[in-house]
């Protein structure tokens, strides 16, 4: 799998205790017995106020289900409804926390059960399977009970439901089960950037549950979240890799398609979390990427920098077995031959064409935010690019790249078009045109992105490098704008003399910029 997923080398308070981050496959303990399905909250209610109760009418307002997704499509089917998923039963109690369950009912290859809560009347998808495990009371979900009631204190009656279920040992021990809605900050500490001050976990999904009473809110920009719903019990509380910006970040289980950092149960209050370069080295590369993948999206902008942004629902995949980074965009329409697919990756060929990535982050040679940072910004300018290439361009380019990979021992890119395989074969042959033109953009923009956030030069780029970054660095020094040169690049763009060509249309007054820039460069 490393052989095709590579391209490019290249103060908030806290108000709870940190919690402890644990990896791996989640450990079930015993069954609980749910305070919110429906006859559990008919008997709270009858418990509470007896002479009141039959004038109580307690319908379901949600499904516990679980869906068996067969396909990375049926995936998408379910969360394109708008549900939050889990992969493992909201009735147990967890014996030991991690990132990821699978049921050992199911096959190890296959995507395991799905666990959502749905209202009543839920559409269920055609042609996936599901379960209904029990039909649910959510006060929040039924106003008009609610209205109709006006003396049922409901909080009362969940914390009521609780005791009678057995349950009472996860009420807030302080209060005993006073409501609380949560709210925090997460935040982390890049000592590079921003005199080394928190900084917000922007855009992120925060979710928390007690059994199926669940909540989810994004962070904004400074990291802020507040949820829609008080918790008379202590929740379990998650960070989804999911970003509103429209990317998820993936691979840490290859069947989960957003990654999990699992903070715990904490009070209904809500957390706080910082995360430091040496903190758990999970989410410290999920944040990092998180961050900027959430930047960079924030930037494409008519107000700043004014390009195309990466296609929405991207996949990043973070690999921290790998040094190298890549864009391949599978998930958005790049198909490279089979054969050339399974030449490189052999068994694992199933796997890659069933959760296709779009983006690659290799992180065993990064140890900071700026690393990461600047790997991510690398590839995302890659994205933009393919937003105005399509996958017709990106098909060759990739395929090259690939070939270059295998069998330059390791080095991405080849020699150009000079490459022996790349001089007798068309696919090739348009692939190192567009690898040219490719990385010369992604090391450009990225490099000056980074150099917008931790200041110092343009770097110096390595003698192997037959493509020259240095020429657009060049023009952007002397006035091109970023928008300007990635207007020039489009899905007729595909080498080094098209490029020039489009320059020169687009900005005849400053033709003999561009032709001095690339004769100086030897281009």
């Amino acid at each position: 799998m490393a052989l095709v997923l590579v391209s490019c080398a290249k103060e908030a308070p806290v108000t709870t205790p940190a919690p402890e981050i644990h990896h791996g496959m989640i450990e079930l303990g015993e069954k609980l017995e749910d305070p919110y399905t429906v006859e559990n909250v008919q008997k709270a209610v009858r418990s509470l106020y007896p002479t009141k109760a039959d004038r109580v009418d307690i319908r379901p307002t949600d499904l516990y289900v679980r869906f068996l997704p067969a396909t990375d499509g049926d995936l998408a089917v379910l969360e394109g409804l708008g549900l939050y998923l889990m992969d493992h039963p909201m009735d147990y109690r967890i014996a030991r926390e991690g990132d990821y369950y699978h049921d050992p009912a199911v096959a190890d290859e296959s995507i395991t059960w799905q666990y959502a809560v749905v209202p009543r009347d839920f559409d269920f998808p055609s042609g996936v399977r599901y379960e209904v495990l029990d039909r649910c009371y959510i006060s929040e979900h039924d106003p008009t009970t609610r209205a109709s009631a006006p003396d049922i204190d409901w909080d009362l009656v969940e914390r009521e439901a609780f005791r009678l279920t057995g349950n009472e040992a996860m009420l807030e021990p302080a209060v005993k089960g006073a409501a609380g809605t949560p709210q925090g900050r997460i935040t982390l500490l890049d000592p590079q950037y921003a005199g080394g001050k928190p900084v917000g976990v922007s855009g992120v999904m925060v979710a928390c549950n007690v059994f199926v009473k669940i909540a989810t809110a994004y962070t904004d920009r400074d990291g802020y979240y507040k949820m829609s719903k008080s918790f008379s019990g202590d929740p379990r509380y998650r960070l989804v890799f999911k970003n509103e910006a429209g990317f998820s970040i993936g691979f840490n289980f290859i069947l989960i398609p957003a990654s999990v950092s699992t903070l715990g149960s904490a009070s209904p209050a809500g957390v706080d979390y910082t995360v430091k370069e040496d903190d758990d080295a999970w989410l410290f590369r999920r944040t990092a990427v998180n961050n900027a993948a959430w930047d960079y999206i924030s930037r494409c902008t008519p107000q700043d920098l004014d390009i195309s942004a990466p296609p929405q629902d991207l996949r990043i995949w973070i690999l921290p077995f790998l040094k190298e980074s890549s864009t391949p965009m599978f998930h958005h329409g790049t198909v490279v031959d089979a054969d050339i697919v399974k030449e490189y990756v052999g068994e694992y060929a199933p796997i890659v064409s069933m959760f296709l990535p779009d983006i690659t982050i290799g992180t065993s040679e990064s140890t900071t935010f700026a690393d990461v940072y600047s790997n991510t910004v690398h590839e995302m300018a890659h994205a933009s690019h393919y937003s105005k290439a399509g996958s017709n361009l990106w098909t060759p380019y990739i395929a090259y790249i690939l070939k270059s990979f295998v069998l330059d021992g390791g080095v991405p890119y080849g020699n150009g078009p000079d490459s022996g395989f790349a001089s007798g074969v068309e696919l090739f042959r348009k692939g190192a045109g567009m690898c040219e033109i490719g990385e010369m953009w992604a090391y450009f923009l990225g490099d000056s992105l980074n150099k917008d956030r931790y200041g110092g030069s343009m770097p110096s780029y390595p003698s192997w490098l037959w493509f020259r970054p240095e020429i657009l660095g060049y023009l952007y020094e002397r006035g091109f704008l970023r928008c300007e040169i990635f207007k020039a690049l489009g899905a007729d763009v595909y080498d080094l003399s098209t490029f020039k060509t489009r320059l020169v249309s687009l900005y005849p007054e400053r033709q003999w910029l561009v032709n001095q820039t690339f004769s100086a460069y030897g281009k």
